[in-house]
């Protein structure tokens, strides 16, 4: 949670590089996988998720390959139906010999599409509406995963925000 145009999205996308890859830093004290992962990326509209997400994570325009995850780790891709140009899935060479999968998904699919699947790693890049992120937080239960907001507090003091606050309250510890 920060302000406008400091680099959320981009340390998002630097994230969710890192576990389809595999491939952290020496540095790197956060979560690791050592295997091949499912994730998800979402955010608010298909459109926003083709432009931003998508963009950072894999290139902008006719540049594919080019964003966060290497292009030359990328094995495949699928397209999302009915929308120009926006990938639904993308499969990433993980650095313990399998492959990777991040399916792109926006908050304007509903709630019901995030029932039922088990993901290892979930980001959702601009404030998701409660039922959605609490979905994003249950598919990590059995897998031992990891979930990361990137966004800034647009809407004020909301069930999400007052969700990362000491106690649930504003200017408490």
């Amino acid at each position: 949670m920060a302000a406008n145009r400091v680099g959320k999205t981009t340390a998002g996308a630097y994230e969710m590089s890192l576990h389809l890859t595999g491939n952290y830093p020496h540095w790197w004290i956060g979560k690791r996988f050592d295997h091949p992962v499912k994730a998800w990326a979402c955010g608010q509209s298909n459109k926003t998720v083709r432009e931003i997400i998508q963009g950072e994570l894999f290139g902008r325009n006719n540049s594919f390959g080019c964003g966060m995850v290497p292009g030359d780790l990328i094995t495949h891709r699928t397209s999302k139906a009915g929308i120009a140009e926006a990938i639904d899935t993308v499969y990433v060479k993980h650095s313990s010999g399998g492959i990777s999968s991040v399916q792109l998904k926006s908050y304007e699919e509903g709630a019901p599409s995030y029932y039922g699947s088990a993901i290892d790693f979930g980001w959702a890049d601009e404030e998701p509406p409660t039922a959605i992120w609490t979905e994003l937080c249950v598919r990590i239960m059995t897998t031992d995963g990891q979930c990361i907001l990137s966004f800034t507090p647009l809407q004020g003091l909301s069930s999400v925000v007052l969700s990362f606050l000491p106690n649930g309250l504003p200017g408490t510890t």
